[in-house]
Protein backbone atom coordinates (compact mmCIF):
# COMPACT_ATOMS: atom_id res chain seq x y z
CA UNK A 1 0.00 0.00 0.00
CA UNK A 2 1.17 3.79 -0.62
CA UNK A 3 1.82 5.71 2.09
CA UNK A 4 -1.10 7.51 2.44
CA UNK A 5 -3.89 4.93 1.40
CA UNK A 6 -7.11 4.66 3.45
CA UNK A 7 -7.51 1.89 1.48
CA UNK A 8 -11.60 1.93 0.40
CA UNK A 9 -12.55 -1.80 -1.55
CA UNK A 10 -12.65 -1.98 -4.81
CA UNK A 11 -15.74 -1.71 -6.80
CA UNK A 12 -14.13 -3.44 -10.05
CA UNK A 13 -10.64 -4.32 -10.41
CA UNK A 14 -8.53 -4.88 -13.61
CA UNK A 15 -5.25 -6.52 -13.89
CA UNK A 16 -3.42 -3.37 -12.99
CA UNK A 17 -5.52 -1.38 -11.27
CA UNK A 18 -8.81 -0.76 -8.84
CA UNK A 19 -11.78 1.81 -9.09
CA UNK A 20 -13.14 2.90 -5.79
CA UNK A 21 -15.33 5.23 -4.28
CA UNK A 22 -13.71 8.35 -2.96
CA UNK A 23 -13.21 9.20 1.12
CA UNK A 24 -12.78 12.01 3.06
CA UNK A 25 -9.57 9.85 4.66
CA UNK A 26 -7.91 10.17 1.05
CA UNK A 27 -7.41 14.14 1.49
CA UNK A 28 -3.65 14.21 2.20
CA UNK A 29 -2.95 11.70 -1.08
CA UNK A 30 -4.91 13.51 -3.22
CA UNK A 31 -3.65 17.08 -2.68
CA UNK A 32 -0.39 16.09 -2.72
CA UNK A 33 -0.39 14.36 -5.75
CA UNK A 34 -2.42 17.34 -7.05
CA UNK A 35 0.13 19.85 -6.15
CA UNK A 36 3.19 17.42 -7.73
CA UNK A 37 0.69 17.10 -10.92
CA UNK A 38 -0.14 20.91 -11.27
CA UNK A 39 2.34 21.82 -14.45
CA UNK A 40 1.14 18.67 -15.44
CA UNK A 41 -2.78 19.73 -15.41
CA UNK A 42 -2.45 22.71 -16.63
CA UNK A 43 -4.24 24.21 -18.24
CA UNK A 44 -7.04 21.90 -18.77
CA UNK A 45 -7.98 21.25 -15.01
CA UNK A 46 -7.78 22.56 -11.37
CA UNK A 47 -7.72 19.35 -9.14
CA UNK A 48 -8.47 20.43 -5.29
CA UNK A 49 -4.88 20.83 -3.55
CA UNK A 50 -5.80 22.37 -0.36
CA UNK A 51 -7.36 20.02 2.54
CA UNK A 52 -10.48 22.09 2.66
CA UNK A 53 -10.70 22.41 -1.19
CA UNK A 54 -10.45 18.57 -1.21
CA UNK A 55 -13.55 18.07 1.39
CA UNK A 56 -15.72 20.38 -0.44
CA UNK A 57 -15.08 18.66 -3.66
CA UNK A 58 -15.17 15.13 -1.90
CA UNK A 59 -18.19 16.07 -0.27
CA UNK A 60 -19.95 16.54 -3.77
CA UNK A 61 -18.84 13.31 -4.78
CA UNK A 62 -19.90 11.58 -1.81
CA UNK A 63 -23.11 13.03 -1.04
CA UNK A 64 -24.67 14.01 -4.06
CA UNK A 65 -26.77 11.50 -6.08
CA UNK A 66 -25.99 13.47 -9.02
CA UNK A 67 -22.55 12.55 -8.83
CA UNK A 68 -20.41 9.23 -8.24
CA UNK A 69 -16.77 9.75 -8.12
CA UNK A 70 -14.00 7.23 -8.83
CA UNK A 71 -10.25 6.74 -8.07
CA UNK A 72 -8.31 5.05 -9.99
CA UNK A 73 -6.00 3.06 -8.01
CA UNK A 74 -2.54 1.25 -8.95
CA UNK A 75 -3.38 -2.28 -7.55
CA UNK A 76 0.03 -3.35 -6.88
CA UNK A 77 0.81 -0.41 -4.21
CA UNK A 78 -2.61 0.91 -3.30
CA UNK A 79 -1.53 4.80 -5.05
CA UNK A 80 -3.99 6.83 -6.53
CA UNK A 81 -3.24 7.34 -10.13
CA UNK A 82 -6.46 9.18 -11.22
CA UNK A 83 -9.74 10.09 -10.45
CA UNK A 84 -12.74 9.79 -12.81
CA UNK A 85 -16.08 11.51 -11.36
CA UNK A 86 -19.46 11.38 -13.52
CA UNK A 87 -21.10 14.65 -12.82
CA UNK A 88 -24.87 15.54 -14.01
CA UNK A 89 -26.45 12.11 -13.37
CA UNK A 90 -29.60 11.78 -14.95
CA UNK A 91 -32.33 9.04 -14.20
CA UNK A 92 -35.38 8.58 -15.93
CA UNK A 93 -35.62 8.54 -19.59
CA UNK A 94 -32.01 9.97 -20.08
CA UNK A 95 -29.92 7.57 -17.34
CA UNK A 96 -26.69 9.66 -18.70
CA UNK A 97 -23.49 11.24 -17.00
CA UNK A 98 -21.08 13.61 -18.01
CA UNK A 99 -17.50 12.59 -17.21
CA UNK A 100 -14.83 14.55 -15.74
CA UNK A 101 -11.02 13.09 -15.22
CA UNK A 102 -7.85 13.63 -14.99
CA UNK A 103 -4.02 11.56 -14.00
CA UNK A 104 -1.94 12.19 -11.89
CA UNK A 105 1.79 12.96 -13.03
CA UNK A 106 3.63 9.58 -11.17
CA UNK A 107 1.03 7.68 -13.49
CA UNK A 108 0.78 9.73 -16.41
CA UNK A 109 1.17 7.51 -19.73
CA UNK A 110 1.69 4.29 -18.38
CA UNK A 111 -2.42 3.29 -19.35
CA UNK A 112 -3.98 3.01 -15.76
CA UNK A 113 -6.62 5.53 -16.75
CA UNK A 114 -7.40 3.44 -19.82
CA UNK A 115 -7.43 0.56 -17.92
CA UNK A 116 -9.84 2.67 -14.88
CA UNK A 117 -11.85 4.51 -17.84
CA UNK A 118 -13.14 1.14 -19.05
CA UNK A 119 -13.94 -0.36 -15.63
CA UNK A 120 -15.82 2.87 -14.75
CA UNK A 121 -17.55 2.83 -18.13
CA UNK A 122 -18.23 -0.82 -17.20
CA UNK A 123 -19.73 0.39 -13.56
CA UNK A 124 -21.98 2.98 -14.65
CA UNK A 125 -23.37 0.49 -17.18
CA UNK A 126 -23.96 -2.62 -14.92
CA UNK A 127 -24.52 -1.69 -11.43
CA UNK A 128 -24.97 2.49 -12.01
CA UNK A 129 -27.77 1.63 -14.79
CA UNK A 130 -26.39 4.14 -16.74
CA UNK A 131 -27.28 4.27 -20.85
CA UNK A 132 -24.99 7.16 -21.88
CA UNK A 133 -21.67 8.45 -20.96
CA UNK A 134 -20.02 11.82 -22.44
CA UNK A 135 -16.93 13.68 -22.16
CA UNK A 136 -16.09 17.15 -22.94
CA UNK A 137 -12.70 17.88 -24.12
CA UNK A 138 -10.85 20.94 -25.00
CA UNK A 139 -9.59 20.22 -28.82
CA UNK A 140 -6.04 20.79 -28.20
CA UNK A 141 -6.11 18.27 -25.39
CA UNK A 142 -4.49 15.37 -27.34
CA UNK A 143 -4.14 12.91 -24.15
CA UNK A 144 -7.70 13.33 -23.19
CA UNK A 145 -8.85 12.88 -26.47
CA UNK A 146 -6.72 9.52 -27.14
CA UNK A 147 -8.12 8.10 -23.60
CA UNK A 148 -11.53 8.33 -24.60
CA UNK A 149 -10.59 6.97 -27.93
CA UNK A 150 -9.84 4.45 -26.77
CA UNK A 151 -12.02 3.65 -24.38
CA UNK A 152 -14.59 3.62 -27.58
CA UNK A 153 -16.06 7.09 -27.24
CA UNK A 154 -17.21 8.47 -30.71
CA UNK A 155 -17.15 12.61 -31.38
CA UNK A 156 -20.62 13.71 -31.85
CA UNK A 157 -19.85 17.41 -31.96
CA UNK A 158 -18.43 20.74 -31.29
CA UNK A 159 -19.68 23.42 -28.48
CA UNK A 160 -17.94 26.84 -28.54
CA UNK A 161 -17.08 29.01 -25.48
CA UNK A 162 -18.30 25.60 -23.44
CA UNK A 163 -17.20 25.68 -20.62
CA UNK A 164 -15.50 28.61 -18.28
CA UNK A 165 -12.05 27.09 -17.56
CA UNK A 166 -8.65 29.22 -16.30
CA UNK A 167 -10.49 32.47 -16.70
CA UNK A 168 -12.05 31.80 -19.92
CA UNK A 169 -15.19 30.17 -22.20
CA UNK A 170 -13.07 27.21 -23.51
CA UNK A 171 -14.37 25.37 -26.55
CA UNK A 172 -15.03 21.63 -26.38
CA UNK A 173 -15.61 18.80 -28.67
CA UNK A 174 -18.28 16.35 -27.21
CA UNK A 175 -17.28 12.87 -26.58
CA UNK A 176 -20.02 9.34 -25.70
CA UNK A 177 -20.14 5.91 -24.86
CA UNK A 178 -23.13 4.13 -24.89
CA UNK A 179 -24.39 0.88 -23.94
CA UNK A 180 -24.78 -0.28 -27.12
CA UNK A 181 -22.00 1.20 -28.23
CA UNK A 182 -19.71 -1.26 -25.07
CA UNK A 183 -21.51 -4.16 -26.29
CA UNK A 184 -20.31 -4.23 -29.72
CA UNK A 185 -16.55 -3.44 -28.44
CA UNK A 186 -14.52 -6.55 -28.11
CA UNK A 187 -13.08 -6.59 -24.99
Amino acid sequence: MSDFSAAAPYLATGPRVGVRHYTYDDSDEFTTRTRQSAEHHRPWLFPPDTAGAYTTYAKRLIEDPTRAGFLVCARDSGAIAGFININNIVAGGFLSGTLGYGAFVHAAGRGLMSEGLRLVVRHAFGPMGLHRLEANIQPNNAASLGLVRSAGFRLEGFSPDFLFIDGAWRDHERWAITTEMLARRPC
